[in-house]
């Protein structure tokens, strides 16, 4: 939508061809319907360090139409937006059905002709001749597409510019369609893999603590042995597994690992308490509840939720009183509490998924106009490009940034 508006605002002659029979199915689930439209980051680089290795790819998207065009996009169109927790960008007032309110709007101020219900069964393509010195990088010059077979008929145009996302959510129609044509006219896919999604665990802690959010813990990744990398934040425990803004955030980096072997978790109750300052406080906790059985005696400490595992996993008898437990139980607590184990038994699949990592190399675009580098007159926006970043706007930034210059590229 945001391809299609920028290319018609520029007078282009624009068709936007619709798998679904309404626009923005896949935007109305964002935020959870609230539609967290972007990360308030304005400092560049910073923001490019939020989507990985691939990141620098986003310099010129991003400085052609960063956060403060995307912002000013929609404000200027009706829709204030407000920061959030998390420098999180929401619609003021409403969700992404005011968004996407936003979007169609420009469509048909520019004039672009909207086709719903529209599936492409091929892209035809010539085939190229051989490559020149001035089309540095390109595989064959003069490779073009043709035309596009659809359910609704041929349709032939100068340029083309594919938003199929990725195969998250492929209820919303993203079946990953769109890797299978690019593979065939010559592009390089990455492996597209679930990001953004939560983890299984084999332990059945899920099952006990179902439903129970905690704020403010570190989890631990570790493989082999060696921590990995770890993460502060909130996390949510789920009949599976874990899920949480943190989990989400680590699954792709989780999902890497397991490809080379088995991955554990180590989850720190009280992250901003070293083991001494841990220890004291349950000390003080402990001399509070003296008389008390040690399963009432951690209700200072600990969600009541979590109580019953963490009595279970310190192998301390429950009915046994405060006052008798010795200094080895007690730092055996302490440790538990800094360093809860999991085993990850793999990640939910694309059904569960926000986004897709994977998708067209980003060697084979040009970062300058979003054109390929192998065909002509085809250009990439959105989910389909190998690049993603976190939880909390970034994904749709990319979607926004490259949109917009793919749209004024043609």
């Amino acid at each position: 939508m945001m391809a299609a508006g920028r290319a018609g605002e520029l007078g282009k002659k624009v068709i936007l061809l619709e798998k679904n029979k309404e626009l923005g199915v896949k935007l109305l689930l964002t935020g959870k319907s609230r539609c967290n439209i972007t990360c308030a980051e304005f400092d560049l680089r910073k923001l490019v360090e939020k989507y990985g290795k691939n990141g620098s790819f986003l310099y010129q998207p991003f400085f052609v139409f960063g956060v403060k065009n995307t912002i000013d996009f929609f404000e200027k169109r009706g829709l204030k937006t407000k920061t959030e927790r998390g420098l999180r960008v929401f619609p003021e007032r409403g969700g992404a059905q005011d968004v996407l309110a936003v979007l169609i709007k420009n469509l048909k101020k520019n004039n672009v002709e909207i086709m719903p219900d529209c599936k492409v069964l091929k892209i035809a393509a010539s085939k190229g001749g051989e490559p020149r010195p001035e089309d540095s990088g390109r595989e064959k010059a003069g490779k073009k597409i043709t035309r596009l077979i659809t359910t609704r008929g041929d349709i032939v145009a100068d340029s083309y510019i594919l938003c199929t996302g990725g195969k998250a959510y492929p209820g919303t129609g993203s079946c990953g369609d769109g890797f299978l044509w690019l593979e065939k006219l010559g592009h390089t896919i990455a492996e597209p893999r679930p990001s953004l999604v939560p983890i299984k665990i084999k332990e059945d802690y899920g099952k006990e603590l179902q439903g129970l959010s905690l704020k403010n813990v570190e989890i631990n990744v570790w493989q082999k042995g060696k921590k990995s990398f770890s993460e502060l934040g909130e996390c949510l425990f789920a009949h599976f597994g874990l899920s949480g803004p943190i989990i989400l955030d680590i699954s792709k980096r989780v999902g890497e690992l397991l490809a080379k072997g088995s991955v554990k978790l180590s989850l720190d109750l009280k992250p901003a308490l070293d083991f001494d300052t841990l220890d004291k406080r349950i000390c003080r906790d402990f001399q509070k509840y003296n008389n008390k059985m040690f399963k009432n005696s951690l209700d200072d400490l600990l969600p009541q939720k979590m109580i019953p595992l963490i009595i279970k996993l310190s192998g301390i008898n429950p009915e046994k009183k405060v006052n008798g437990i010795t200094k080895e139980e007690r730092r055996s607590l302490v440790k538990l509490l800094k360093s809860v184990k999991m085993t990850v038994s793999g990640l939910l699949g694309f059904e569960e998924a926000i986004i897709t990592t994977g998708g067209v190399l980003t060697k084979e675009i040009d970062p300058r106009t979003m054109r390929s580098k192998i065909i002509d007159n085809l250009f990439f926006a959105g989910e389909i490009i190998d690049v993603d970043g976190p939880t909390g706007g970034f994904n749709l930034q990319i979607c926004w940034s490259t949109g917009y210059l793919a749209g004024q590229s043609v």
